[in-house]
């Protein structure tokens, strides 16, 4: 069983995120009671926490570890095993572009391009500073049939030209920027 703990806010603006942010653990319990505080749960555990927070902050495994009465390292250790899992801020906006066979031969890679380019992404960077976009590339996203495939949080884009792709984001940012 899950201990009881009070820890109720941490300022986590120290971290070069964007913008100050607060993480309450408050939430944390409630995602640990929904799973009965078992350790069995703690994948369940981290899904929830991550949707909470687009990402899985350091002292936010530590409190699950403590809270579940396991060693901060097992919690680590499963954080960064599985690739669903991000211990860096995720931007509101997810792009995955597949680099599979299929999608490499048809163009994914000027897909990619387009997309870094026109999300202000340098080399190295995943995530705008704004914390509105993060682009990875994966290895299949199972539509092959429809390559080049581009994922924008669970939507699915097929036939993706750098033409297209770039009206996807233009309304996006459109959206984001009536939503002001």
């Amino acid at each position: 069983m899950a201990k009881a703990l009070s820890m109720e806010t941490h300022d986590h603006s120290s971290e070069n995120t964007g913008n100050a942010q607060e993480h309450s653990f408050e939430k944390v319990n409630e995602i640990i009671a929904q799973h009965e505080g078992k350790k069995s749960q703690l994948i369940s555990i981290l899904q929830k926490v991550q949707e909470e927070y687009r990402y899985l902050p350091e002292e936010i495994l530590t409190y699950i570890a403590t809270a579940l009465d396991i060693s901060p390292a097992t919690v680590y250790g499963v954080a960064t095993f599985y690739a669903q899992f991000s211990l860096d801020p995720l931007g509101k906006y997810v792009i995955r572009v597949c680099d599979g066979t299929a999608c490499h031969v048809r163009g994914s890679q000027s897909v990619l391009d387009a997309i870094r380019k026109k999300v202000g992404l340098a080399d190295g960077q995943k995530t705008t500073k704004d914390l509105g976009f993060t682009v990875e590339t994966v290895s299949c996203l199972g539509a092959c049939g429809l390559a080049p495939v581009v994922m924008i949080n669970d939507e699915v884009y097929g036939s993706m030209t750098p033409e297209a792709i770039t009206e996807i984001i233009d309304t996006l940012q459109k959206r984001e920027g009536d939503a002001e």
